[in-house]
């Protein structure tokens, strides 16, 4: 069970941020690119010559440069759905394709490996029993429940995906909200990564293909409506949980 909560880390922390993307009333199929760009920056990162300059101090900012990643690739998104008015879903699919060309041209194709062992024994730590990566997984779930159960912008977001007319009527900044609420998904797609490839020390240019159909799959299994308005953090990560079951 313990190896199950810790195999359930890299599709958990992108379902939970997809979560608060379709309580909006939006979605986005390109966590998966997301994903594997981020890991190529945090492993490709470590060969640079400053970076190898410095040994294990390379460490924070290689996480550094890949959750940056998420949150550019994040804010793209987020830009553009806010101000073209076009539907997330058609913006994201274009973002998923590009996202990971972008991936296939970095290193021309070719897996990017870089082992570092402080890394990997920080990744293979246990406390109280649960793995690092469990760690990540329920810290980001308790984060994220906070923010969607006792704060303006949670429950702005259950406002906007149950009727975004009349939030804007409210006074609500739909726009600016969808733009956080995409850097945040991006945000979490990059740590996914950085909590994998920690220890893994190796991506393929394909990996983290399909991830979005899994994030979306455990939102909804976990009762989200794909119309927005409705959903739970804590009902997507039982929901997260019964798929790696």
């Amino acid at each position: 069970m313990l190896l199950l909560l810790k195999q359930s880390a890299p599709i958990g922390i992108i379902a939970l941020g997809m979560t608060i993307i379709m309580v909006n009333g939006n979605i986005d199929l390109s966590v998966g690119a997301t994903f594997a760009l981020s890991a190529v920056v945090l492993l490709d990162s470590f060969s640079w010559p400053f970076m190898a300059a410095i040994g294990d101090w390379a460490i924070p900012l290689a996480w550094f440069f890949a959750l940056a990643t998420g949150l550019i690739l994040g804010a793209i998104n987020g830009l553009i759905v806010w101000k073209t008015g076009v539907d997330a879903f058609i913006v994201t699919l274009g973002s998923m394709l590009g996202y990971r060309g972008l991936v296939f041209m970095y290193n021309g194709e070719q897996p990017t490996s870089h082992l570092n062992w402080t890394l990997v024994d920080f990744a293979e730590l246990q406390f109280l029993g649960l793995h690092t990566a469990t760690w990540f997984l329920l810290l980001t779930a308790l984060g994220l429940w906070l923010l969607m159960t006792r704060t303006v912008h949670g429950r702005n977001a259950y406002a906007i995906g149950n009727n975004r007319e009349a939030a804007v009527n409210a006074g609500i900044r739909v726009g600016p909200h969808f733009l956080i609420n995409f850097m945040l998904i991006g945000f979490l797609a990059a740590l996914s990564a950085v909590v994998f490839y920690s220890e893994s020390g190796s991506v393929n240019p394909n990996d983290g293909t399909l991830y979005e159909l899994w994030a979306i799959t455990a939102v909804v299994l976990g009762g989200t409506k794909l119309t927005g308005g409705y959903g739970s953090i804590v009902s997507t990560l039982g929901g997260v949980i019964a798929i790696q079951l």
